[in-house]
């Protein structure tokens, strides 16, 4: 019999007929604030169900804290983690610089750029260290939420209290240059704080004015400025020596496959926001704005926060999409 099956997966091979194989079996840490029934969760259960296709079995665990999701992927009791993009930058400054601020102006711009890092030619930027990078998916962009729509300028800032995510210094520094007080939170209590009147502002996806009841805050008088800040990423990190490369690249292709897909879920969330929170801001403003930021992502290469190859690329899906932008025709 040993003879009979050695011979018939000569004769399989020989032909180019596939030879089935017990799929591999690996963990993979979800981090989704809603937990098992959550629309992260949800996406990933259809992966995981797509990846049975190319002999991977992954068992999904919900984590509601992403910490310690990450802090899973580091001691490699998971072999993946979804995390956000922001926290990804820690495995991966390249794809991690996604989240720059102001980087990506609108969904148009991230389908183009997320098109270009899904191809196999970019496949060895999704590797660093002992980490590489399985999918990217958009999670909406991220608008600041004030308990006083009068903040309706960078220059009414100054003064107010701001929840900033702990491990990320970009934003401290940030909201420490417009004059305001950095209050160190994390993603699990940053809603809290402004919901409780412990911080007068928070930057948020729109998901998250139901998820984390944000309307608590805004109430009375609060408003969310109608101007995005940055486009907000969710990166799937994994442990790169449990990964064949051929399960990676068909893993990314299809994240940005549902990309679509994604978008629409993103803009019923976005629905969901009553208009009379919208806080108009003058097109000066906008400009002023958009100058802080190009100036801020500068800053923050020359410190090595943001990897100078992704703002580049950045540069380059903007300028694709409006070759009359001001920064398509310097030098810096």
């Amino acid at each position: 019999m040993r003879y009979a099956a050695l011979a018939l997966l000569v004769l399989t091979t020989s032909l180019g007929l596939p030879v089935s194989a017990e799929p591999i079996e690996r963990r993979v840490c979800v981090f989704d604030v809603a937990g098992n029934a959550g629309p992260a969760m949800n996406a990933m259960k259809d992966w995981r169900a797509e990846a049975l296709k190319w002999g991977l079995k992954a068992e999904l665990v919900p984590y509601v804290n992403e910490g310690v999701a990450a802090e899973e992927l580091k001691s490699d009791k998971c072999d993946a983690a979804l995390l956000t993009g922001i926290r990804a930058r820690l495995f991966n400054q390249y794809v991690g610089t996604l989240d720059s601020v102001g980087g990506i102006p609108s969904m148009k711009h991230m389908r183009l750029l997320l098109r270009v890092l899904a191809h196999p030619s970019r496949a060895n930027k999704m590797s660093n260290g002992n980490y590489e990078i399985m999918g990217i998916a958009p999670a909406g962009a991220a608008y600041v939420f004030v308990d006083d729509r009068s903040i309706n300028t960078l220059s009414k800032a100054a003064g107010k209290k701001v929840a900033v995510l702990s491990y990320d210094k970009t934003q401290a520094q940030l909201v420490s240059q417009v004059g305001a007080t950095p209050v160190p939170s994390n993603i699990t209590d940053f809603s809290s704080k402004f919901n409780n009147g412990v911080v007068d502002v928070i930057v948020a996806p729109l998901a998250a004015y139901n998820a984390l009841e944000l309307y608590k805050g805004l109430k009375p008088d609060g408003g969310i400025i109608d101007y995005p800040l940055a486009q907000i990423s969710f990166q799937l990190v994994a442990n790169d020596e449990s990964f064949p490369d051929e399960m990676t690249q068909k893993s990314r292709e299809y994240f940005f496959a549902n990309f679509d897909e994604t978008r629409k879920t993103l803009n019923q969330e976005a629905q969901a926001v009553p208009d009379k929170w919208w806080v108009d801001i003058p097109a000066k403003d906008k400009q002023e704005y958009e100058a802080m930021m190009q100036q801020a992502r500068q800053q923050l290469r020359e410190q090595g926060y943001y990897s100078a190859d992704m703002l580049k690329l950045q540069r380059r899906v903007r300028c694709k999409l409006d070759a009359s932008r001001a920064e398509c025709t310097s030098d810096d």
